[in-house]
């Protein structure tokens, strides 16, 4: 008897259970990504953080984006298919994003060592989440301490992959951002949205507000629009 259940409501399944789930047992610790130098890290956490989310808003946001497209893309693909091409992009998300928070880290890390800083001071100034002003500016200091603390949750990489997918499948398909009330073509809307993030990502301005993963949206699109290119590049050739 064929399973009458989607990949897509399965997924949202479990990012709803696992929600509620850690609103009474601390799961987050264990479950968010963290910095891999965090003594929280651990490499389940590239997978795990997609289904983990920040608050009420920032789960329906992801789920309502994950039905209204992924819904259309498993139609065409099949669940297998497009569960792979989920978490490929989700987890490429997080392997760019921490690549991107290393580096970054690290730039800031040297400055302070050049100052004659010991490794112990520089750990126990992060613990604390304090920073010398007369070194380093604001910016650097969320770039080292921010970077090592703050973990990323959610399925936001997978999702601007989908996004991606979907602007590769239904080019035409008209779509409306909240602020911006006027249809608009998904292959033009959805460049335009990861343009912003990047735009968000290397300034540091955001009209979403703080806290998001910028870095990670970027890097879930580059995924899914590699993997697209591939498959369609395969079609092509086994024609």
């Amino acid at each position: 008897m064929k399973n009458s259940l989607s990949a897509v409501t399965i997924l949202v399944a479990i990012n709803v259970l696992l929600f509620f789930g850690s609103q009474s047992v601390d799961l987050s610790s264990s479950l968010a990504l963290y910095f891999p130098e965090n003594s929280h890290f651990g490499v389940w956490q590239f997978v795990s953080h997609m289904f983990m989310h920040a608050n009420l808003p920032h789960l329906l946001f992801n789920m309502f984006a994950l039905w209204m497209f992924g819904s259309q893309l498993e139609a065409i693909w099949g669940g297998k298919k497009f569960v792979i091409f989920y978490f490929a992009c989700g987890i490429g998300a997080a392997l760019i994003y921490t690549a991107i928070n290393y580096y970054e880290f690290n730039a800031v890390y040297k400055i302070l060592k050049e100052t004659g800083l010991s490794g112990f001071d520089i750990q126990s100034m992060i613990d604390k989440g304090v920073y010398p002003d007369n070194i380093l500016s604001e910016q650097q200091a969320i770039d080292l301490i921010g970077t090592y603390l703050r973990p990323m949750v959610g399925a936001s990489g997978a999702i601007y992959g989908i996004l991606v997918a979907y602007a590769f499948s239904f080019p035409n398909n008209k779509l409306i951002l909240i602020f911006l009330p006027y249809p608009v073509a998904a292959k033009y809307f959805v460049p335009a949205l990861i343009t912003l993030d990047l735009f968000s990502g290397v300034t540091g301005f955001s009209i979403f507000g703080g806290g998001v993963a910028h870095f990670a949206h970027v890097g879930g699109a580059i995924i899914g629009f590699l993997m697209m290119m591939y498959w369609r590049k395969s079609r092509v050739e086994g024609a």
